[in-house]
């Protein structure tokens, strides 16, 4: 259901403007920089309609830290007037994390209806974002990107009523316990959905994509069964779909091994459950299974997760 807009700066926030006027910045990392790393309590930036062409780095702080994006309808993507974009990639630098468009290093980030875009493209990783730290909510953002779009990495994360597109291994990460929730899943080209990266049975990352859509990207044509719901990065990898509505797009398989020569398939938790759409039919991998009962968020972030999340996009 459409909410309200929110068009202008709540009170106390930084903001951001492209024709900036007193007290205010042009960039979102000049915002970023303005505020204190060891300051306690809360911070929020506000950023006005655009398109900044910039990479963010958001360093470990104590405060809490909320940014909102300039939008009419602020229970959607759809609305969102505020755009993050460059493009960074591996042919560039030297790791994931630095290829991000924003770089998340910081606890209890929240990040509401803004369009993060990495425009690489085919190729090589680049991310539009590296979710470094626990207790990070994306609200009505936009990921774009191609290969690599969404590092999530550390602690545990939620990604509500978000649009998320890419072609490789576009949902990815190694500890991060991760909650996506009414997630529309565009389709860009030939590959994989998800890349989970638990090495071992002790590593706690675990992906749950729930009440969400996949289908092609618009203006992409792409054959059935192109994509894959996941493979594993490394072999004890843990993703779980459910009631989720995969179009012809996704291949009867599910989920398909790391490589011919390298399955990685030994010690992986692949799940569904109540899947529906041409996609969630057909004959599953034999190390994937269905579950008999769905999995809950309190499960996945832990029974304190309604304290940090925001629970008005979680239903």
């Amino acid at each position: 259901m459409r909410r309200a807009g929110r068009t202008s700066p709540p009170t106390g926030c930084t903001v951001v403007r492209q024709s900036a006027g007193t007290g205010e910045y042009s960039t979102f990392q000049a915002a970023v920089n303005s505020l204190s790393t060891t300051a306690t309590g809360t911070q929020c930036i506000f950023i006005y309609q655009g398109t900044y062409n910039e990479q963010v780095y958001i360093a470990a702080r104590t405060a809490q830290l909320t940014v909102y994006g300039y939008t009419t309808d602020t229970s959607t993507y759809t609305s969102n007037t505020v755009t993050i974009t460059q493009g960074l990639s591996q042919d560039d630098v030297s790791s994931n994390d630095l290829t991000a468009t924003l770089r998340a290093h910081n606890v209890g980030l929240k990040v509401y209806n803004i369009n993060l875009k990495n425009t690489r493209g085919n190729g090589s990783q680049a991310l539009a974002v590296s979710a470094q730290a626990t207790q990070q909510g994306y609200y009505g953002v936009q990921f774009i990107g191609y290969q690599d779009t969404i590092l999530a990495n550390e602690g545990n994360q939620i990604y509500a009523r978000c649009y998320i597109d890419g072609a490789t291994d576009f949902i990815f990460g190694q500890r991060a316990r991760a909650w996506f929730y009414k997630a529309d899943i565009r389709i860009k080209g030939t590959g994989y959905i998800t890349a989970n990266g638990r090495d071992s049975e002790s590593n706690v990352s675990y992906y749950v994509i729930t009440d969400s859509d996949i289908q092609a990207a618009p203006g992409v044509t792409i054959a059935a069964g192109s994509t894959y719901l996941g493979r594993p990065w490394r072999n004890y990898s843990r993703v779980v779909f459910q009631r989720t509505s995969m179009s012809a797009v996704v291949n009867s398989a599910g989920w398909v091994q790391w490589n011919s020569g390298d399955p990685r398939t030994d010690n992986v938790y692949y799940r569904e459950y109540l899947n529906t759409g041409t996609g969630s039919q057909g004959t599953r991998a034999s190390f994937s299974s269905q579950l008999t009962a769905p999995e809950t968020a309190a499960n996945v972030l832990g029974s304190t997760y309604t304290t940090w999340a925001d629970m008005s996009y979680l239903s």
